[in-house]
């Protein structure tokens, strides 16, 4: 549904995106995730068809961004971060403006406008004048403004800045219901929630890609150890040294004292290790009782920090 061949914007001698190319599914749902200064918003803006690349192809639908602008405008949905809102007008109005500039009939703008009004919690400021609205719902109307005329893409930049937790809990729930429906890019600074919201994520830095995959891959990929937590009866504080001579193991950190003898270890040894083997044997030989193991996962936060601290190599 969309696809970057190699995009690139220059501002001057400022290259803003460095051949950057990925592709998007139709109905996935995917982050887009980098520091300030990544490009993230620079790509959003291409595929919206608010600047053209400098160089490459970007395509929304199987058509160029570039050439066919006005048609790409009509499949997709855009909010940004701060949306450009007309502070005079009325909600409802500036909803019904939104409709006609993509294109709405009258009889699909009465349906379609009250949709999104209830979709995005606005029935309480529908005749307000946009001047007055606090910023959550201001961002509220952005979202609504992108998804009238149910698009076919949507994009969306920081999508839940301003809002408090209770509405945050909402958008985020509207926008996983969109999946397999609508096609979606979003960037958030929110790790937690692009994990919640996104199968897959897209990690910019320095106007370059440095990682896509699903968050559960690319854990795998990028841990040099592996983790478990272990609750272990039985042993003595000391006989943590004991659990470290375990083949594979290269080390063993208390994380709680539960009781007077049970214990909760992290252990992190090699990878393509089984320990496990060798732990039930050690507990059964001390006479331990091993209550849990829970392996432990890389986060998004963790995946994220890693990518974007290794050294970007030069194009060759």
């Amino acid at each position: 549904m969309i696809e970057a061949e190699g995009i690139c914007k220059q501002y001057g001698s400022i290259e803003a995106v460095k051949d950057v190319s990925f592709k998007v599914e139709k109905g996935e749902v995917v982050g887009l995730l980098g520091p300030n200064g990544a490009g993230k918003t620079t790509t959003m803006r291409i595929l919206a068809c608010f600047i053209p690349p400098t160089r490459g192809l970007a395509t929304v639908g199987g058509l160029d961004v570039t050439r066919y602008s006005l048609q790409v405008r009509r499949k997709i949905g855009y909010s940004m971060e701060r949306t450009s809102l007309y502070p005079e007008m009325r909600v409802t109005s500036f909803l019904r403006f939104a409709g006609e500039l993509k294109g709405l009939g009258q009889s699909k703008l009465k349906q379609a406008v009250p949709e999104v009004i209830e979709l995005c919690g606005l029935e309480k400021v529908g005749n307000r004048i946009i001047n007055n609205l606090s910023k959550g719902y201001r961002q509220r109307l952005g979202l609504a403004q992108a998804l009238i005329g149910q698009p076919e893409v949507l994009i969306l930049d920081e999508p839940t800045v301003g809002l408090d937790p209770e509405n945050v809990s909402e958008i985020r729930q509207l926008i996983k219901g969109l999946t397999g429906e609508r096609t979606v890019i979003l960037s958030s600074h929110i790790l937690s929630e692009v994990s919640m919201i996104c199968s897959k994520v897209i990690i910019m830095n320095s106007g370059r890609i440095v990682a896509v995959d699903t968050p559960a891959h690319l854990g795998m990929v990028l841990q040099d150890r592996l983790a478990t937590d272990v609750q272990i009866e039985g042993p003595q504080e000391t006989d943590i040294e004991e659990l470290g001579k375990i083949s594979g193991i290269c080390r063993v950190n208390i994380l709680e004292r539960l009781s007077d003898n049970l214990f909760k270890y992290r252990l992190e040894f090699e990878k393509d290790t089984d320990i496990y083997p060798a732990l039930n044997a050690m507990t059964f030989e001390k006479n331990w009782v091993l209550r849990e193991i829970q392996p432990v996962k890389m986060t998004l936060e963790d995946i994220f920090l890693k990518v974007v601290s290794k050294k970007q190599e030069p194009n060759g």
